[in-house]
């Protein structure tokens, strides 16, 4: 069992509002636009983190992280890059690395809006967590974390963080 914490849009800046609902993850998920290298070494701190870079992301993110993290937590095959769009309408290329890899959760971010959402085409689960940074088109800063267990996604979570 793992607890997942996913995140994105930090642009440069954590919320100190934000480490008590890390604390407790086996890992944090990153999908994207991070805004430095810092965020990635605080979040380390922390736990286990995957992240990928987003269009924001300079060249020392860029040179750090993938544009797209393939892996299996307990028996889910996991996707996540940034810009993905969602089932219906997803970014140019993704539905095809989508049926390539055949992942059963799908993460990204890049619009700022929260979604969670299960495209029966391809039978994948699709998150994006929203933004947790002070900069975009966001009202509320939102985290989701959940459980993977075996095979299972479960107890998923909507945090949210007023914006300041």
């Amino acid at each position: 069992m793992k607890v997942i914490a996913v995140i994105s849009d930090t642009h440069h800046t954590l919320d100190e509002r934000l480490y008590k609902h890390l604390k407790d993850c086996d890992e944090i998920w990153h999908a994207g636009d991070v805004g430095s290298i810092d965020i990635v070494d605080e979040l380390k701190k922390i736990t286990k983190v995957r992240a990928v870079f987003g269009n924001i992301d300079n060249h020392i993110l860029r040179s750090s992280l993938n544009e797209i993290e393939l892996f299996k937590c307990e028996q889910v095959r996991v996707m996540i890059t940034h810009i993905g769009g969602y089932p219906g309408r997803y970014a140019k290329g993704i539905k095809d690395r989508l049926i390539q890899y055949e992942p059963n959760l799908f993460i990204c971010g890049h619009s700022h809006i929260l979604k969670v959402m299960y495209d029966k085409k391809l039978k994948i689960m699709h998150m994006n967590p929203g933004a947790v940074g002070d900069y975009g088109i966001h009202k509320v800063k939102t985290i989701l974390k959940f459980i993977i267990e075996g095979k299972e996604i479960k107890d998923l979570k909507v945090i949210e963080i007023p914006r300041k």
